[in-house]
């Protein structure tokens, strides 16, 4: 019955709180005269009572003591309640001074009426928690009720157990414990729910039939974070996360709110401390340009530097659809007011990349332009150097022209040790872009198509300085494994993975970014910079991890099968080569990589001959020209292993 009955009607409430006023009057006015009635005449009392009740019939109607759902009562319901008390009491007591209400005795009117005021208060609020809680038990009596213990003991915490306990969420948990790694709450309670320590969440699990647990803090360090869910997912419970309560819709929480915690979540480390003032010294007021602004790390780039409040940002790529939805969202952000320029335009094309910098003259270039997928470009090497080679040139050599104070390219781990053409394309970049850095101020260095790169000093410009920074694959950009996995497993599995020892390095877009921003600031030009990658992580055990967390059982609800190295794909990345070292930096998560130095009009010439292949569309000689350029490049898994053992000239 309790369960059809979803909101009592109001007249019901209205009519309870007259008769709760009535009885708490009665019983006012017995203690005042010590239970001896014999002092109360009916007359008098009668009087009284009506005149009591109309006043509170009025008062109560005007502030509408009845409109709240008496089984959500609040502190809010509660001020009101007193309010309504203590106004019908007075209102009584001035019209009973006026005499106009005949046959009403004053004698003792103060204390019968402080009496009633306390009566009635706890008369209306009890009522009220006893439907209240009654409605809670019952709805703990059902079968199918969740177990659920909540990480935590703050303020969201807290709300979250009561909003659990009082509304009609459609989830239907019942919390049984919180568990807080605040040693100081352990034992305390809440609600009669009882705290314990974290070192006790596996007695928990064992005593308990536990099905899920959420976590209610956003402040939790990684590595508490990383043992939570690794518990839960050995005790098959299921793990949710919930924002604070600052975002919560119009105030309340909502199952859509309850989200499965994500992949991203458990590798995440901990934050990276970047130097916010060095960065900004160097970004303010300046005009910067962003190459590949559309993609995963160039758009990610570009969230980061807005917030150092630049002249201009210059948004380049030559993806139409992709830049236009990184332009709406930074129109309808918390940076609507800054100044950014949507560029269409191919690094690739000389003339338009020319027409950008003569336009806008850009202080910093962050060169985030590439073609990164492996597969892709084993099948397209000669896109491949046209793109990372010729596109990273193009823009490099214009940075110099127009007096660029610091050119930062984007690179990947792929180009330490090359099995794949992308990894030596990139590495082929990296190469000609260090070489710049050992140009003297009076070289007179004049490309094929007739363009100096040298600075034209009567502009004042200082030398260009360029720097590299090398990292791994980054979580959730495109085409890394973590969407692909998403979506094997929204559509029911099987989720593939290349190989069963196959490991990669992994980091979060906005940590990698807020690091080249970190070494853009600090190089001084020539530096490979490398990231602090963490450990490397297998993919079988980061798909069976995916699989737990979407609450699915492995190899039951999703399989996973294994399709075999991919052209060019090696086992495992790294971030040196065999040949290099590092040395450290001020920031523990910077490194610079101490490598082989690059002659300009060498690496120049052969870059130019890579080129001129590449415009005819010739993979095989393109690959072999590749591989003459950087001599560690050795295929895997790739038609192109032959040319690792040839050694033919190669046909210009």
């Amino acid at each position: 019955m309790l369960n059809r009955m979803n909101v009592a009607p109001r007249w019901i409430i209205f009519f309870l709180d007259i008769i709760f006023c009535a009885v708490s009057l009665i019983l006012a006015h017995l203690i005042s005269n010590n239970f001896e009635i014999v002092h109360l005449t009916y007359s008098a009392q009668k009087n009284v009572l009506i005149t009591f009740l109309i006043i509170n019939t009025v008062v109560f109607g005007l502030l509408k003591t009845y409109a709240g759902i008496v089984r959500f009562t609040s502190g809010q319901d509660s001020v009101r309640i007193l309010f309504s008390v203590l106004l019908g009491n007075i209102t009584f007591y001035l019209i009973s001074n006026t005499g106009l209400i005949l046959d009403i005795q004053l004698n003792r009117m103060v204390q019968v009426l402080t009496v009633n005021v306390l009566f009635s208060f706890l008369l209306l609020i009890s009522y009220r928690l006893a439907v209240k809680y009654l409605f809670a038990y019952v709805n703990k009596l059902k079968l199918n009720q969740k177990k659920v213990i909540i990480f935590g003991a703050n303020e969201t915490a807290i709300t979250t157990k009561r909003i659990l306990d009082e509304q009609n969420t459609g989830l239907n948990m019942n919390v049984i414990a919180f568990v807080d790694e605040d040693s100081k709450k352990s034992g305390k309670k809440i609600d009669n729910v009882t705290i314990y320590p974290l070192a006790d969440i596996e007695k928990l699990f064992s005593g308990e039939k536990i099905d899920e647990l959420i976590i209610a803090k956003s402040d939790i360090d990684v590595n508490i974070k990383n043992t939570i869910v690794d518990v839960c997912l050995a005790h098959n419970v299921r793990v949710l996360n919930i924002p604070p309560i600052s975002k919560w819709i119009g105030g309340h929480l909502n199952q859509s709110q309850f989200q499965n915690i994500k992949i991203e979540d458990v590798l995440e480390r901990e934050p990276i401390q970047i130097n916010n003032e060095l960065i900004d010294q160097q970004i303010n007021g300046k005009s910067i340009l962003v190459t590949g602004a559309a993609g995963s790390i160039g758009s990610e780039l570009v969230r980061q530097i807005i917030k150092y409040q630049p002249a201009v940002i210059i948004l380049s790529d030559i993806a139409e659809t992709a830049l236009h939805e990184l332009q709406l969202e930074l129109q309808d952000g918390p940076y609507a007011e800054a100044n950014f320029i949507p560029f269409i335009g191919d690094v690739r094309n000389k003339e338009r990349m020319t027409l950008l910098f003569e336009t806008y003259k850009p202080n910093y270039v962050y060169h985030a332009a590439a073609y990164k997928h492996v597969p892709m470009m084993e099948n397209n090497p000669c896109e491949a150097i046209n793109t990372n080679v010729l596109g990273t040139k193009t823009v490099a050599d214009l940075a110099m022209r127009y007096g660029v104070e610091k050119f930062v390219m984007v690179s990947t781990d792929k180009a330490v040790n090359p099995t794949n053409v992308m990894g030596a394309s990139k590495r082929i970049a990296e190469m000609y872009v260090q070489s710049l850095i050992d140009f003297r101020s009076d070289d007179n260095v004049i490309i094929n198509d007739g363009m100096s790169i040298v600075n034209d000093k009567s502009k004042g410009r200082n030398r260009t300085k360029y720097i590299t920074t090398r990292f791994g694959n980054v979580l959730g950009s495109n085409g890394s494994v973590i969407p692909r996995f998403k979506d094997q497993i929204k559509r029911g599995g099987p989720i593939t993975v290349t190989h069963p020892e196959i490991t990669r390095y992994f980091m979060t877009i906005p940590e990698a970014c807020r690091l080249v921003l970190e070494a853009g600031s600090m190089g001084s030009g020539g530096e490979i910079y490398l990231f602090d990658m963490g450990k490397s992580v297998k993919i079988v055990d980061l798909a069976k991890k995916m699989i737990r967390l979407s609450g699915f059982v492995v190899d039951q609800d999703i399989k996973i099968t294994f399709t075999g190295l991919r052209p060019g794909e090696k086992l495992y990345e790294e971030l040196l080569n065999d040949a290099e070292n590092t040395v450290p930096t001020h920031h523990e998560k910077i490194m610079i990589a101490k490598v082989r130095k690059q002659s300009y009009l060498q690496i120049n010439k052969h870059i130019n001959e890579l080129i001129k292949l590449s415009s005819s569309f010739s993979d095989h000689n393109v690959v072999r020209k590749m591989k003459e350029i950087v001599p560690e490049y050795k295929s895997n898994n790739s038609i192109f292993e032959e040319f690792d053992v040839e050694e033919v000239p190669v046909a210009l």
